[in-house]
């Protein structure tokens, strides 16, 4: 049986803002391992659904989805993120590398 992760993506470090994250994902967690091709040292994988990715607006979609295909799953909840709000003058502080 097919085992598949439901989880909500992080945004990328070439990412300022957060437009790619507001969607859940499904993914086939790999059945087979990956090999090295012995002529040229790739590395490949001949399990296909790794590929699959498919995009649900909530994660009750996704987990509905699972069900709906028998499929075994793990949801991944997402980490709030916490904003500390500053004032511009926050950068010309003394303190502002000292961490705490």
């Amino acid at each position: 049986m097919a085992t598949v992760k439901i989880y909500k993506p992080a945004k990328n470090a070439m990412q300022s803002g957060r437009a790619n994250t507001k969607r859940w994902l499904l993914e086939y967690e790999p059945e087979r391992g990956k090999f090295i091709d012995p002529l040229m040292g790739w590395t490949g994988s001949d399990d296909t659904k790794n590929q699959i990715r498919l995009r649900f607006d909530s994660k009750e979609e996704a987990i509905a989805y699972a069900e709906r295909k028998g499929l075994e799953f793990r949801v991944d909840e997402p980490k709030e993120r916490t904003i500390r709000p500053k004032n511009y003058a926050a950068n010309f502080s003394p303190d502002r590398y000292r961490y705490s």
